[in-house]
């Protein structure tokens, strides 16, 4: 098959952190329709068994792991167990992640810290672990869910804000100092997606009018709505195929617009 055009994952071991619901959900959902196998965490055991359930609904029979991935001795072991059980991991996706809305000068710095561990320390923790494989077979792709804060700032989010930019350059920095192994890692930078976490958000106020926030975004978006999670599995299947082996460093916004539409005049 031509590489140029080869978007199967057939064969391939991919290990999707926070899998349990939304994006990372349904991204793994799409690398088990192409072909891979999936293995995937979660810090609690409740949301663990939910996901392995909903994963069978789909005849999707993947690999669940109890593991806290800003725990680096947890996630070695995590990574040691699929490399003995599965295969070891041929596709990474740092999805994982946690977000606090609070203003700076209010913000304890035990929880600006808490952001940075699960959105930026996880990240690092998890590629530390896959590389080595990686390395060995010379070849890998590595995945991190970035997000529109890592190019703009927005008020109560400098933590989230903060982690999603060094994000950013820990993608190109893996980039510069593992392609020459033949392991490609790129950035996905969603745009405001409509899932659970969100759904407040997008709920009409008790007076029937739109939720101020869900009218800005929709204001801010040329596509002029939030966007469905699945809208994300094409750039990330792409991503994780042998069709992007030339990509590398990359961050792939898949945002409906918003990052190049300084929006509509009042």
């Amino acid at each position: 098959m031509n590489p140029y055009l080869n978007f199967s994952l057939e064969g391939k071991v991919a290990l999707v952190t926070g899998a349990s619901h939304g994006i990372g959900f349904a991204i793994a959902a799409a690398y088990a329709k192409v072909g891979a196998t999936i293995c995937f965490n979660s810090s609690s055991s409740e949301h663990l068994d939910k996901a392995l359930a909903e994963y069978a609904k789909l005849g999707i029979e993947a690999h669940g792991y109890l593991c806290d991935v800003t725990d680096e001795p947890a996630v070695q072991a995590m990574v040691a167990d699929i490399e003995r059980t599965v295969d070891p991991v041929d596709i990474l996706v740092n999805n994982a992640g946690i977000i606090r809305r609070i203003p700076m000068h209010e913000m304890d710095v035990a929880e600006f810290r808490r952001v940075i561990d699960v959105d930026l320390t996880a990240a690092f923790i998890c590629a530390k672990a896959v590389l080595p494989a990686m390395m060995k077979k010379q070849q890998g792709k590595i995945i991190n869910i970035c997000s529109m804060m890592s190019e703009l700032g927005r008020e109560t989010v400098s933590a989230y804000a903060s982690a999603k930019g060094g994000l950013k350059m820990l993608t190109r920095n893996i980039c510069s100092e593992y392609g020459q192994y033949n392991i490609q890692c790129n950035g996905l930078g969603p745009g405001y997606i409509a899932t659970s976490q969100t759904a407040p958000l997008r709920q009409p106020q008790p007076d029937g009018s739109r939720h101020p926030f869900d009218a800005f975004i929709c204001a801010k978006t040329p596509a002029g709505r939030w966007l469905d999670a699945e809208e994300l599995t094409g750039p990330a299947v792409f991503l994780a195929s042998e069709a992007s082996n030339a990509v590398n460093g990359q961050i792939l916004y898949v945002d409906g617009g918003i990052l190049a539409y300084i929006g509509k005049q009042p």
